[in-house]
């Protein structure tokens, strides 16, 4: 498995991190990864990469990993950090995939730089959710998602920062015990130890730095969507959910579908929040269609 880490400096002293691998001299594909998600977080088996040639610049998000939290960031704001990636690899537009809570920040960069997104596939993705919606999610996030609609950021530090504290123990056993409610394909998905190494990487090097980063993005998923324009949004976008998915109702993944230009649901039944995993082929294969052959 090659990879090679990149650092950016933006203009107010921030700085952003991702990393590349895969084919990494092929063709570019920008990966955003879920909340809370690092640069880290990528597939130990590449098998799905290297078979189509595939760059993955996988980022993180702000207060993740080695990316210097925004205080008073936005979802537009970081959008802003992914153009400016871009500008300093000298890509021009290339395919992108968001999974889970990248799914604002995907749209984000679709709707203020559409010159950039060739197509997006956002993978299980959250989306704005209605009243009632939220008891229909696993504990945790029913409890992070009702602190953050009522403004209680004390309350959500509260929440999170114990099981921080957990996960930087033992994270399988914590990611587990938060999933204790998912349904048995996801309980299923997380016995493969390809799928538990990506997992340990990844969410260790997240919440490594502290919980302030998974607390301001909370926030931002309840908070943050009024600043993203759906409407603008040109690009193909391809959104995959599973119809048992506990941890982004469908329901509310529905209606943002109906609000985008040319979008289009695929439901795969019986499944859950982590099934992604398992259809890494058919994600790229239908991505890279919709994108052309347009290599940036």
């Amino acid at each position: 498995m090659t990879s090679r880490e990149q650092r950016l400096s933006r203009p107010d002293g921030r700085t952003i991190a991702w990393v590349e691998t895969g084919d990494v001299d092929g063709r570019p594909i920008l990966r955003l990864p879920g909340t809370p998600g690092s640069r880290l977080w990528f597939r130990t088996d590449q098998t799905p990469w290297l078979e189509r040639g595939l760059r993955m610049i996988v980022t993180e998000r702000p207060g993740f990993g080695a990316s210097t939290r925004h205080l008073e960031g936005t979802i537009v704001d970081h959008a802003d950090d992914l153009a400016a990636i871009l500008d300093h690899l000298e890509i021009q537009s290339l395919p992108v995939v968001g999974v889970s809570g990248a799914s604002p920040f995907v749209l984000a960069l679709a709707a203020r730089h559409p010159e950039r997104v060739q197509a997006a596939a956002i993978v299980v993705g959250a989306a704005p959710m209605d009243e009632g919606e939220a008891d229909k999610l696993i504990g945790l996030n029913a409890d992070a998602h009702r602190l953050a609609q009522a403004g209680d950021r004390d309350g959500l530090m509260r929440l999170l920062a114990p099981v921080r504290k957990a996960i930087i123990a033992d994270p399988l056993a914590s990611f587990r015990n938060v999933m204790n409610t998912a349904p048995p394909s996801d309980q299923a998905i997380m016995n493969d130890s390809g799928w538990q190494e990506m997992l340990t990487r990844g969410l260790s090097e997240a919440l490594r730095p502290g919980v302030d980063g998974w607390v301001d993005e909370s926030m931002l998923l309840v908070e943050g969507w009024g600043e993203v324009d759906v409407s603008a949004v040109q690009a193909g976008v391809t959104w995959w959910h599973g119809d048992e998915d506990r941890s982004t109702p469908l329901s509310a993944a529905r209606r943002l579908v109906g609000r985008l230009a040319d979008a289009h649901l695929i439901l795969w039944p019986a499944a859950g929040h982590l099934t992604p995993y398992q259809e890494e082929a058919a994600i790229l294969e239908q991505l890279l269609a919709r994108a052309g052959a347009t290599t940036g």
